[in-house]
């Protein structure tokens, strides 16, 4: 028989997605206020142009670029920046670390590069971290490029981000705009927009360096007779098209709109600082509540390295968490379910900017509420 959760306990919105996450209802309206504008118009013109320049503006002024930085736009997901990084930025040979799903694509993408050489891989199991190491020596070519996620989003596993030489490229599709970060000590921190940003994907965003812009620009005037750089996979056209406000190709002009309005929501509340202090509190919240459960055990062991915008929360054996998951759905309460490669009896709950602290809590109540009727 279903289980009915009392609608005093339930969240007040129960989405709590860690692929596309929570879009506000304001940025939904903002889509449908579009309808006579800028949607189904030439993203060459000035109404659409205008959506990127808020876009590229609003982002420098809530991670506060250094002088050089550039917000780059490119079309595709982090998937496909993760090629445009491989033909574009490495020289030579990256080091990469791995502890999960996501980092470990980019690691895949960097050895199946038939002009570079072996990437070295710093692997650590799933609910640890692994970090780079700019002292590993070994006998390959010299490390040019050093590779890490921010923010492990199959398991949970969050790490600070110190530069580690060379030219530093973070994967932050899950953490940027959720988790501190001072951009001085990346060389290229990228993410697509369907996280914190709240919007549909489509889109990459890298934040990018001087040394980042230079070094993409020599590999591209003289890629050698074994590297081939599509357009689509080219940096610097992805640069040139954004400083002209634009992209390459035709974007999701929705997502866009999205985009815009969710970068100026986050700065009309506090910015970055207001951000992680949010997600620090729903975070808290949720961990706080597992500990004290005879059932439930924060996935990630060291508390330093749990994630403040998606938590993964293992449950004791005895208790079906695909139940659980099940009948959360059936109560308006969506998308708690593990990440499916991982196979372990969990659940796993974004908590980014967008999502109200309160219905972390709320979430909590109504897991609790279910386990004691199953």
């Amino acid at each position: 028989m279903a289980i009915v959760i009392p609608e005093n306990l339930r969240p007040a919105d129960g989405r709590f997605g860690s692929g596309p996450s929570k879009i506000r209802e304001s940025q939904a309206a903002s889509v449908a206020a579009a309808a006579h504008g800028p949607l189904g118009t030439s993203h060459r013109q000035e109404p659409v142009k205008q959506l990127v320049a808020r876009i590229r503006t609003g982002l420098g002024e809530f991670f506060n670029l250094p002088d050089g930085y550039e917000v780059v736009l490119g079309n595709g997901g982090a998937t496909a920046f993760w090629e445009v990084a491989v033909a574009s930025l490495v020289e030579k040979r990256a080091q990469a670390a791995v502890f999960g799903e996501f980092s470990q694509k980019f690691a895949t993408a960097l050895a199946k590069a038939p002009f570079l050489d072996a990437p070295q891989v710093i692997s650590a199991p799933p609910g640890t971290v692994a970090l780079l190491d700019p002292d590993l020596k070994d006998d390959g070519s010299p490390v040019d490029v050093y590779a890490t996620v921010q923010n492990e989003t199959s398991t949970g596993a969050a790490i600070p981000i110190k530069h580690a030489g060379s030219l530093m490229l973070v994967d932050a599709t899950s953490a940027a705009g959720g988790l501190p970060i001072d951009i001085s000590e990346t060389d290229v921190y990228y993410f697509s927009p369907q996280k914190a940003f709240g919007s549909d994907g489509g889109l990459w965003i890298a934040i990018a360096s001087p040394d980042a812009i230079e070094r993409a620009a020599r590999i591209e005037a003289n890629p050698g007779a074994n590297r081939w750089i599509p357009e689509f996979l080219s940096f610097t056209t992805a640069l040139d098209n954004s400083v002209k406000d634009q992209t390459l190709n035709t974007p999701a002009v929705a997502t866009l709109i999205m985009f815009a309005d969710q970068v100026e929501w986050l700065l009309a509340n506090g910015g970055l600082d207001w951000a992680t202090a949010r997600t620090a509190e729903s975070s808290n919240i949720l961990y706080d509540w597992a500990e004290n459960r005879d059932w439930a055990t924060p996935f990630v062991g060291d508390p330093q390295n749990r994630s403040a915008v998606v938590g993964t929360i293992d449950i004791a054996d005895d208790i079906d968490a695909d139940r659980i998951v099940k009948e959360l759905r059936a109560n308006g309460i969506v998308d708690v379910f593990p990440y499916r490669k991982l196979g372990r009896n969990q659940l796993r709950v974004a908590m980014f900017p967008a999502i109200d602290p309160a219905d972390v809590q709320a979430l909590t109540n109504s897991i609790d509420y279910i386990v004691e009727r199953l």
